[in-house]
């Protein structure tokens, strides 16, 4: 996750990750990738039911739900589990995670055990009344999903009305006081309208957005051909930088990231050394704190069925199920020899990531991409966009 409000328009100064204690459990959201003891942020999809059918889905979730989802009383000992492992934050995702009968009880114990509640829901089940009760519960932030514009996202989530769904769910989440951002992502179906979301971020006062780099997990891994160049993300990601700071500049002070390309830090850092070289050597040292990918380390995912994942789109490779050993023994086990190398990942990489000057702040990158196309989880990551003159 690169911060491109933070590192390109300095959003949140480069000193404030060292006043902290840098330990995950007192860190507020924002800096929460500077943490030293990288405990896990915990997805935990506690369900594949969902009422649309997204053409990018890595869940590959339907209407049905699976017929061995963890129970209310599993779900209660992992959120105990995760507490005392000194989890800070418990994404709840899906499929949809608002179709799960008991998600607001499953949130109340999240918050009641101290730890930051939030989910990432396509937007179109809440209305005013959940909004409330979500916010009562005390949950942090809601990230609905947001592909484009009307035609395209309807497209996308194989349902007409699909998009005032959702921008119903974002007013209902801000009439109530409860923080609301989009998450979008990026392919060549959509890539376009990304000045016209930002139009729309702006219009609506929407304060943070991520755009995620696409993952061939899933329903996704049918579209790569859907990937865009490395010229188009390039071109893409300077778009972002220029949007966020004309933000700035209006006084909107959004949070925008990107999300599961790494390669974003190294090229917003070489950007500012042509811009601002006094800012980028400060940029430079948050990024060497992030550390880039954190898959199996500062990420991790819990399956509907308490399978374990390095993150939600490792759907393929479990560490063990919650079911049988807790998840912090799971996670913390490395007699597992993927779990170990996930640890230190930038051990094993090779081609031209081994050689790479910004390895320690990419850290390899997406290996689930590289294994979809290549078939070799330590290959280059093929969605690396820094040319060779880049890297050296």
């Amino acid at each position: 996750m690169i911060g491109v409000s933070k590192l390109y328009c300095g959003a949140v100064e480069p000193g404030d990750a060292l006043r902290y204690r840098r330990h995950s459990g007192s860190l507020p959201s924002h800096l929460l990738q500077f943490s030293a003891d990288k405990k896990p942020v915990v997805v935990w999809n506690v369900t594949r039911r969902c009422n649309l059918r997204c053409v990018h889905c890595y869940a590959h979730a339907d209407a049905a739900p699976a017929p061995d989802e963890l129970s209310f009383e599993e779900g209660l000992a992992l959120l105990d589990d995760l507490k005392a492992f000194g989890t800070p934050v418990v994404l709840f995702s899906g499929g949809e995670p608002l179709m799960r009968p008991d998600l607001c009880d499953l949130v109340r114990h999240t918050v009641a055990a101290g730890m930051r509640a939030v989910i990432s829901t396509n937007g179109t089940l809440i209305t005013r009344e959940v909004a409330l009760r979500l916010k009562d519960l005390g949950l942090s932030y809601v990230g609905i999903s947001l592909d484009g514009l009307e035609a395209t996202h309807d497209r996308f989530r194989g349902k007409k009305g699909a998009f005032a769904q959702a921008m119903a769910g974002v007013k209902h989440c801000q009439e109530v006081g409860l923080k609301v951002g989009l998450r979008f992502t990026l392919n060549r179906g959509n890539f376009r309208e990304v000045a016209a979301i930002f139009d729309l971020v702006a219009a609506h006062r929407i304060p943070r957005i991520c755009f995620y780099h696409l993952v061939y997990s899933g329903r996704g891994s049918e579209l790569v051909d859907q990937s865009l160049s490395h010229a188009e993300t390039r071109e893409t990601v300077d778009l972002i930088c220029a949007r966020t700071r004309e933000l700035f500049e209006q006084g909107q002070q959004v949070e925008v990231l990107t999300v599961d390309n790494h390669a974003d830090g190294p090229y917003i850092y070489l950007k500012l050394l042509q811009e601002n070289p006094e800012r980028a050597a400060a940029v430079l040292e948050l990024l060497e704190m992030n550390e880039g990918n954190n898959s199996g380390r500062g990420i991790g995912c819990v399956s509907w069925n308490g399978e374990v994942h390095a993150d939600q789109f490792w759907r393929h490779r479990s560490f063990g199920n919650v079911r049988e050993r807790p998840f912090s023994r799971i996670w913390t086990d490395l007699s597992h020899p993927l779990m170990a190398k996930l640890k230190d990942k930038k051990r094993y990489v090779t081609g031209r990531c081994a050689a790479c000057r910004w390895l320690a702040v990419c850290g390899g990158n997406f290996r689930v991409r590289a294994e979809a196309l290549t078939g070799d989880l330590w290959a280059p990551d093929p969605a690396c966009y820094l040319t060779d003159e880049e890297i050296r």
